[in-house]
């Protein structure tokens, strides 16, 4: 168990100081009574002996606080957030109070310490959450987006703590979720000083030695660099004072996260990456706030600086037009600086900046400001995903992917502007369109060109979608998406046409027993589906469906089944054993059939067709085996398949007979291995060039440490023929082994 609480004197002084700050940050948004009733849970807290240290040791009060600061200066959350920070730890050990603090606080704080306890649930055991709880902390995090930004606060407060604790293989498992999971969320909120520090952190403790060699490097450059940055930024300080914009700029190191994995990426060194730093230019508006004027005093400054510099259009990034789905508004172009290096610039406001630094939370501070963020779609898209998504690893997967991938954007026939993960293709914009329109899209017109539904999209393409009512979803489909909404929506459709074609398959069942006059019985259909192996009725009648079990098969035994559970089991008369002859003592063969296929010479007048995987020929003991589309596969009796198809399918299995000697040849293999010798591949050739009536259609030798092997493809008549080749085969010096295939 946890060591109990007690609080040290640091923790009580660093805690009233918090509270103290905190009281004072959110100032006017506390409603009358919030700074009397947070001070006394403080006060409680301190005098509680029921709560515990985490196990890193962790003051779990002092945590909250502490998470509570970075979710204010960092998220720009405000009281009813904060207060369920400071709520939730006193809840997870009375869930009754719960009701009460709704009363108290309202219910916005209530449901966001619901998402929280129930994420503290999924903690209990293990500090890192285990795959199978992955499903149920996107629910929690789905359900309002304040639990995502706490949880990120949480997470990197929890990073900064565990610095110096023992506890490695715990630090390890924090470090990994906070790389995989929270980082991303950071950076899908636009939260990128956040996700930065997560990423670095993670570094730090993951991959300790890596992580201490770049900052060092970077510590040993940073001189250099300055100096640089300073001589590049002069004469652009002095043309923007010129035009008269008011701003001010800075140099921007990149992460060292972002450079150990640009050095793993491109497999160099820390001296191979050149872009270790960008150079930011905030520009401040004078004038009130206007969207339009923001953007052409960005415009004016990238106009400036492209006259000064040698631009690299193909490094161009324009977030100005179409900002990031995370509300990103940003110019990035990169330019020839002096000495020849090539230098990032980024040209944006301070809205713009604060945006960038703290995410969507920035907005908020920014009124009558109506970001389109595509929160609401993405938290949508997890929902709809979780709804039908079985596999959990599955959904990891395409999480991340949703998280992370950089953005096209596209237009529809009408005009409007659409974002997908870039790589998405067609088949996605189809289903963004309607579920409908998905599971009958055949492809595309963009800019006038019809292509397939498999088609990637680009930035600026207008996609118009071309449909079939003849069209269905396939399982494959699944593989052309990119997103995870459109893969839901596929398994949805392939869900409802494997229902549907379940019901056909029992449908016509019951209609096929009725024409016997037999009533089917659903306690003698659950007991026939056991018998068969299958171990649920949808995936019976699915076999059924896609001609897997045989529709006659299925009624005989069904008749079987109906006559042994109702005690009508036909017997018959015993017989005595000396009665009893055995035709055929030679034959290994069990047949569903009596019948007898006698193939002819060609092949001809029936749906035959001489098995690939044991090539029979003329000569050979042969079976027929009836497929599901009604034809003949021929196979050897001693074919490597013979034991699968008489054990699984044993009442699929026919006799067959070849008709008579013929002028008819067939394909077969030999399999040859022997010493690597000089000529001896000319004297196996030789010898099957004066055989009559047998032509080499191939041969593949490889030789390898002295010996060869390799398959020899002839056309013959028959095996006795095929026996005299292989004979001969065998007296070639050299040759060590002749089999058939």
């Amino acid at each position: 168990m946890n060591e109990i609480l007690l609080f040290t004197e640091d923790e009580k002084s660093e805690s009233l100081s918090l509270m103290n700050d905190l009281v004072g940050k959110l100032g006017a948004s506390l409603q009358e009574c919030d700074e009397h009733r947070m001070r006394k849970n403080l006060s409680m807290s301190m005098e509680s002996d029921t709560l515990h240290r985490d196990v890193f040791g962790l003051n779990p009060i002092l945590q909250s606080l502490r998470t509570a600061m970075i979710a204010v200066d960092e998220e720009g959350l405000k009281r009813d957030g904060v207060m369920a920070i400071l709520l939730y730890t006193m809840v997870i050990n009375d869930q009754t109070l719960l009701a009460q603090i709704e009363k108290e606080y309202g219910l916005p704080v209530a449901t966001i310490i619901r998402g929280l306890v129930r994420i503290q649930e999924l903690y209990k055991k293990n500090p890192v959450i285990e795959s199978e709880n992955f499903r149920n902390l996107l629910l929690s995090f789905a359900e309002d987006m304040r639990v995502i930004l706490i949880m990120i606060a949480d997470r990197v407060n929890l990073m900064r703590q565990i610095r110096d604790n023992e506890n490695e293989e715990a630090k390890r498992q924090v470090s990994e979720e906070a790389s995989y999971l929270y980082a991303p969320l950071a950076h899908k909120l636009g939260l990128y000083k956040l996700k930065s520090e997560l990423e670095d952190l993670s570094l730090k403790y993951l991959e300790h030695d890596a992580y201490y060699m770049i900052k060092e490097k970077l510590n040993a450059t940073k001189k250099s660099r300055d100096a640089y940055i300073e001589k590049f930024i002069k004469p652009i300080d002095e043309k923007l004072h010129e035009a008269g914009l008011h701003f001010h700029m800075k140099g921007r190191t990149k992460s060292i996260h972002s450079i150990w994995q640009k050095m793993k990426k491109q497999k160099c060194g820390f001296e191979g990456i050149y872009d270790l730093f960008a150079i930011r230019i905030i520009i401040e508006p004078q004038e009130p706030f206007n969207a339009q004027t923001e953007k052409a005093l960005c415009w004016q400054a990238f106009a400036i600086i492209t006259n000064m510099y040698q631009g690299n259009p193909k490094r161009l990034r324009d977030w100005l037009t179409v900002p990031k789905s995370n509300g990103y508004e940003s110019l990035h172009i990169t330019v020839l600086g002096p000495e020849n290096k090539w230098v990032e610039v980024q040209i944006r406001t301070e809205r713009m900046d604060e945006v960038a630094e703290r995410g969507l939370a920035a907005h908020w501070r920014y009124k009558g400001v109506k970001s389109e963020s595509g929160l609401d779609d993405w938290l949508n898209s997890i929902r709809a995903a979780l709804e039908n998504t079985d596999d959990t690893m599955q959904m990891i997967d395409e999480f991340k992917m949703d998280l992370y991938e950089d953005e096209v954007f596209v237009f529809t026939p009408k005009g409007d502007l659409l974002k997908f993960p870039k790589g998405a293709t067609v088949l996605d914009f189809a289903y963004h369109i309607h579920s409908r329109v998905g599971n009958q899209c055949t492809g595309a017109r963009i800019n006038n060109k019809v292509v397939t539904f498999r088609h990637q999209l680009q930035s600026g393409d207008q996609v118009e979608v071309m449909t079939s009512s003849n069209q269905t979803p396939k399982q494959d489909w699944l593989n052309v998406v990119k997103t995870s909404r459109a893969k839901s929506k596929i398994r949805l459709a392939l869900k409802d046409i494997q229902v549907r074609q379940g019901a056909m398959a029992k449908e016509m069942l019951e209609r096929r027993l009725k024409n016997r006059k037999i009533d089917i019985e659903e306690s003698t259909v659950n007991h026939l589906i056991k018998k068969l192996g299958i171990k649920e009725t949808r995936e019976f009648y699915k076999q059924l469906a896609d001609g897997t079990l045989d529709m006659n098969y299925v009624i005989e035994r069904y008749i079987e089944v109906q006559q042994r559970d109702n005690g009508t089991t036909p017997t018959l008369p015993t017989q005595s054993a000396e009665e009893f002859v055995y035709e055929h003592p030679d034959e290994e063969m069990t047949y569903g059939s009596d019948d007898v296929i006698v193939i002819d010479k060609n092949l001809k007048g029936v749906d035959f067709q001489l098995a690939k995987c044991c090539h029979p020929i003329y000569g050979d003991d042969v079976f027929g085996f009836v497929t599901v589309n009604g034809g003949i596969k021929i196979h050897r009796k001693d074919c490597p398949n013979a034991p699968e198809l008489r054990k699984r399918f044993g009442y699929r299995i026919v006799r067959a007979k070849w008709s008579g000697k013929g002028n008819a040849q067939y394909s077969t293999t030999l399999r040859i291995i022997g010493n690597d010798d000089i000529g001896i591949v000319n004297n196996i050739t030789s010898i099957i060039a004066k055989e009559e009536k047998i032509m080499m259609r191939s041969i593949n030798i490889d030789s390898h440490d002295g010996l060869f092997s390799g398959n020899l493809v002839v056309n013959v008549e028959d095996t006795s023929k095929l026996e005299a080749l292989v004979k001969k085969l065998r007296t070639v010096k050299g040759v060590k082994q002749v089999s058939r295939l």
